[in-house]
């Protein structure tokens, strides 16, 4: 696992709040509206905190993160970052926030070193310090063209450049997108510390389960509104109540699942060839014995449990589909 220091541990900037507020922010391209009027308000000012933005693309994540940071003007309302108004092209607010696009744009023609003290130029010397450790410590090619790297490589290197200067706040669109698991976790691990130093990260993705594990707080988005704003050690715990069965067809999954709310009263949803039950607790030892013992219940295929998707999760929380 990645163990990277963070510089603000040590030398905090002076009157950091770190909190994001949002404040009707709405934004539409012709007649298709982005991003409805939302209310937010996102970490804390006594401590670092992680909130994680999620939804199925549409949803409005890329136009609320390209607002706070003043690259896309909103059609109407406010936002503040770190005290900060948000007005004009957001220069002042880019002072404090440190910003990581979801798409992919980099020079090509650089080396990985050269594109780095690109990226921060004037954020001073220990930023590109840092840049520089979190990148070998991704084992990143600095010397090599840009041009060789990999997507996720690409990916990497933004993100060194983004962990890298001494802000009170972070926003990054998808910054595990395109990453294999070790460097999912790697990724996560150095946005934890930074969290523990007191910054305020706000970060967006498709994946529920990492998104839970590293976040605080997660505020879920459904074509451009707010659909909740929930703790995420309460979403964690949800999944860990969940069994889902896989069958053989759509008749025995549907079988099952009417068999258990009609001669056991329990809530049995199914799709398909899944069956999904959610337990009162995360024990399912007894649900087992209760489907082992009914001989004449189609078997199921395959079982998973302690797992729920963002399509799941959307469906059953929201009533909604999110993909």
């Amino acid at each position: 696992m990645t163990k990277i220091q963070s510089q603000a541990a040590t030398a905090p900037p002076q009157n950091r709040n770190g909190r994001i507020l949002v404040q009707g922010l709405t934004r539409s391209f012709g007649e298709h509206t982005a991003l409805h009027p939302a209310q937010l308000e996102i970490g804390d000012s006594h401590q670092g905190s992680i909130t994680g933005l999620l939804g199925p693309n549409g949803s409005g994540k890329s136009t609320l993160l390209r607002m706070l940071t003043g690259l896309l003007r909103p059609d109407a309302g406010e936002a503040y970052v770190d005290d900060v108004q948000l007005t004009g092209d957001g220069t002042a607010i880019r002072k404090r926030c440190a910003y990581s696009p979801g798409e992919l744009s980099l020079y090509d023609e650089m080396r990985g070193g050269e594109h780095l003290n690109w990226l921060l130029r004037g954020r001073g010397r220990k930023a590109l310090g840092r840049a520089l450790e979190i990148a070998e410590s991704f084992e990143l090619p600095l010397t090599k063209g840009v041009r060789t790297y990999s997507h996720g490589m690409k990916r990497q290197l933004l993100f060194a450049a983004t962990m890298a200067p001494d802000l009170p706040v972070r926003i990054l669109d998808e910054p595990t997108e395109g990453l294999d698991p070790s460097r999912r976790a790697d990724v996560l691990d150095i946005l934890a510390q930074d969290a523990a130093s007191g910054t305020t990260i706000l970060l967006s993705s498709h994946h529920l389960g990492e998104v839970a594990r590293a976040c605080n707080e997660i505020i879920f988005l459904n074509q451009g509104r707010v659909l909740a704003v929930e703790q995420a050690s309460k979403i964690e715990a949800r999944g860990r109540m969940r069994l889902k069965f896989s069958y053989a067809s759509e008749v025995e999954s549907e079988t099952v699942a009417s068999k258990l709310r009609g001669e056991h009263g329990i809530a049995a949803e199914h799709s398909e060839v899944t069956m999904v039950v959610q337990l009162t607790t995360d024990d399912p030892r007894e649900f087992l014995k209760l489907i082992s013992a009914q001989p004449d219940w189609p078997a199921p295929k395959t079982m998973t449990f302690g797992e729920i998707s963002l399509e799941e999760l959307y469906r059953s929380l929201y009533g909604v589909e999110g993909i």
